[in-house]
């Protein structure tokens, strides 16, 4: 059986594009760290009966994600010989990075032309609304585990270097917030992914009850 690899991928506001900002571990980690983060109860006049349920739980997912050159440079991959694993780490960065300059140059320009307009008055300008935004990222994990998330950080240590000091060897520490789609979302991609996952956990949760039926009779004798 081919062994599944794990994957961050970035992604536009309508369907993937045909070609994606790909980033596919090249070892998977050893290991994941999830956080249930539940929000407190209220307390006081507004707390809340024991069972009803207050804000969104958020999960928090985070990795040390390994990268070498050594089987790129072994089979003979031109991109390896002339940067290492640089083009894998800038992968990397530009998730991190707001995604479009240019939208941002124009926005600033049609700023500027709208105070022109507005005659100078005695106004303070208005904020200008931010025109760059964020990637969206996929992060996939297996066959049930495809869901949106937030780059929170991203802290990558360069280990060994080549001769032209391009980077050959990394590890890299990322952790990453699971993004609580708002119904009102355009974003259908990342709806989906989320529910999907949602739907597969459902179905093993459920899929436990087969391995803890025989437990619940010993439990509860009758």
């Amino acid at each position: 059986m081919s062994l599944l690899r794990g994957a961050l991928i970035e992604y536009g506001t309508d369907l993937i594009g045909p070609i994606p900002n790909v980033v596919i571990f090249q070892y998977n980690p050893e290991s994941l760290t999830r956080t249930l983060e539940i929000p407190p109860r209220p307390t006081g006049a507004t707390q809340r009966e024991t069972g009803q349920a207050g804000e969104k739980t958020f999960e928090k997912i985070s990795f040390k994600a390994h990268f070498s050159a050594a089987n790129l440079l072994d089979e003979g991959k031109v991109l390896a010989e002339m940067f290492g694993i640089g083009p894998q780490l800038a992968a990397l960065e530009k998730m991190v990075l707001p995604s479009s300059k240019l939208a941002g140059l124009v926005g600033a320009a049609i700023d500027a032309i709208g105070d022109a307009l507005g005659g100078g008055g005695d106004d303070a300008p208005a904020q200008p609304i931010p025109r760059e935004k964020y990637p969206r990222i996929l992060f996939i994990w297996g066959l049930t585990r495809v869901l949106p998330v937030t780059i929170d950080s991203m802290s990558i240590a360069e280990l060994e270097y080549d001769a032209l000091l391009n980077p050959t060897r990394a590890e890299v520490d990322i952790s990453l917030s699971v993004v609580a789609v708002d119904d009102c979302s355009d974003d259908v991609l990342a709806k989906g992914a989320l529910e999907y996952s949602t739907l597969a956990k459902e179905a093993q949760a459920i899929a436990n009850l087969a391995n803890t039926a025989e437990q619940i009779v010993e439990l509860i004798p009758l």
